[in-house]
């Protein structure tokens, strides 16, 4: 398949497109400036200038390829339900050009929209938890409700960390507030649970979403059902010789800024039906190996 992927040169896009051109199958990637372009051309990625921003640079992508990952997200904290108006609006007018096609779209939430505290979440789980993120159902629905549309879409829900070597996602950061705060933190007894993924078994669950997905599946990237806060704090004080001490819930955004948001969530995530649906068996490193082994050089 040729396949249109925005987001090309991000954290997971990198990742996916050496494993679509591994697999055989061609990218045409989306590039806002020049220095993304050359990135991508370095990689022998065709090239469509373009941004999430602007809806209608995507159309032509969406439309001229067999398959499209929207990857690309404003992510601006600040104003995170613009940051999703943006993201709605973006993967509305691509699914408006795939209609009637048949055409494969693996679309992107997180595991954390359905983080129901002492539950273990499972790919039929459809009701948003109260969460600061439950926005971004919205977003869910509109790529789901797009099979009836004749669009082949399944959504993956993202753990809220993809790790690997070169990460700066919420561990990168959690890493760096402790640094700055000079104390590991967890939130109260920090027995609240994130699941984590490897970003190469990410890349290949994408790939594996788009050959073989069913039209409105719900897919969980997820290789690890969950590690407690108290465990990542506490391999960050091992790895900083910093401290670790708890946090009120009433005093986690004071100290973690928009991270107390989401640290505190409880998001224990089953892959189960999603292994077996496409055949997807996480290999990569633990999140706790990987942050022993890259994240503090």
């Amino acid at each position: 398949m040729r396949v249109f992927v925005t987001g090309a040169t991000g954290w997971i896009g990198t990742a996916l497109l050496k494993e679509l051109r591994a697999a055989g199958h061609s990218v045409l990637g989306v590039a806002r400036d020049d220095a993304g372009a050359a990135k991508l051309t370095a990689q022998g990625v065709d090239v469509l200038r373009g941004d999430v921003r602007d809806p209608q640079s995507l159309v032509e992508g969406a439309r001229s390829c067999d398959a499209t990952v929207p990857l690309a997200f404003h992510m601006d904290f600040s104003d995170f339900p613009g940051a999703n108006r943006i993201d709605r609006e973006a993967i509305g007018a691509m699914l408006d050009a795939m209609a009637g096609t048949n055409k494969p779209f693996v679309g992107t939430t997180g595991t954390l929209l359905v983080a129901h505290p002492g539950k273990v979440a499972v790919e039929t789980d459809a009701d948003p938890a109260p969460t600061p993120i439950t926005v971004r159902h919205q977003a869910e629905r509109i790529v789901l409700d797009a099979a009836k549309r004749g669009v082949r879409t399944s959504v993956v829900r993202l753990a809220p960390t993809v790790h690997g070597a070169g990460d700066k996602g919420f561990i990168r950061m959690l890493i760096d507030l402790a640094r700055a705060k000079g104390v590991a933190a967890y939130v109260d007894d920090g027995n609240q649970h994130w699941p984590a993924v490897h970003r190469d078994d990410a890349a290949r669950l994408y790939r594996l979403a788009l050959e073989g997905a069913t039209a409105g599946a719900v897919l969980h990237g997820t290789a690890e059902e969950g590690i407690t806060q108290r465990a990542i704090a506490e391999t960050i004080g091992a790895a900083t010789g910093l401290p670790t001490a708890s946090i009120p819930a009433a005093e986690a955004v004071a100290h973690f800024g928009f991270l107390g948001l989401v640290v505190g969530l409880d998001n224990r995530t089953s892959s189960e039906a999603t292994q077996r649906l496409l055949g997807w068996k996480p290999t990569g490193p633990t999140l706790l190996e990987d942050m022993r082994a890259h994240y503090f050089a």
